[in-house]
Formats: C-alpha cells, sequence, structure tokens
C-alpha cells in the first residue's frame, strides 16, 4: 500500500510563487513515474509534469518555462516548484504515482493565484 501525502498549497498572487511537495509512504517497489496533475473548477483533470524513472521529466505547454518538477521514485518525494504563477493555475493539485500499472493519487492541495 503507498500512501502519499502533499502540501504546499495556498493563496499567492498573481507572479508570485508556491512549491507543492508529495511524500510517497509504505511500500515504493515497482513505483516507476511520479507527477502532479491539477483540476480546476467545471474542467477535467489534467497532467502538469511527471518525472519518470532516469529523472526524464514531462510539462504541460502551458507551464513549460514556470515550473519545476524534481524528485522521482528513488527518493519516494517529488516536487513541484511553481514559477510566475498567472490566475489560470487556480486549481487543486493531485500528486500521482504510476506503482505496477496502477495509478495511486493523493488527496490534493488546493492553489489559488489572485490577479
Amino acid at each position: 500500500q503507498v500512501r502519499l501525502v502533499e502540501s504546499g498549497g495556498g493563496l499567492v498572487q498573481a507572479g508570485g510563487s508556491l512549491r507543492l511537495s508529495c511524500v510517497a509512504s509504505g511500500s515504493s517497489f515497482g513505483i516507476n513515474a511520479m507527477g502532479w496533475y491539477r483540476q480546476a473548477p467545471g474542467k477535467q483533470r489534467e497532467l502538469v509534469a511527471s518525472i519518470s524513472s532516469g529523472s526524464r521529466a514531462n510539462y504541460a505547454d502551458s507551464v513549460k518555462g514556470r515550473f519545476t518538477i524534481s524528485g522521482g521514485n528513488t527518493q519516494n518525494m517529488v516536487y513541484l516548484q511553481m514559477n510566475s504563477l498567472k490566475p489560470e493555475d487556480t486549481a487543486v493539485y493531485y500528486c500521482n504515482v504510476q506503482r505496477l500499472g496502477v495509478p495511486i493519487w493523493g488527496q490534493g492541495t488546493q492553489v489559488i493565484v489572485s490577479s
């Protein structure tokens, strides 16, 4: 069983920064990718960034150049540094791991960017 605990969300003005953290506890055997998704009100959950074995990172076009993902399965932790935040980044951010082909989700952390 893997449990994900997220932290770091909050309220920030446009142009500001936040850093999200996610710690995976329990059996981490078989985790081969970690990442962040977000879901804004009335919208589908979307991939923000992910990092796979070998530290290969993947970003949504909307956050490239502003967000940086770090950590990964070797550390059982994943971080998301978010800079130059925009109001459209407002959403609930979810930590996600892929373990033996099964997605596991955190409880989510709210990010609100005011204009």
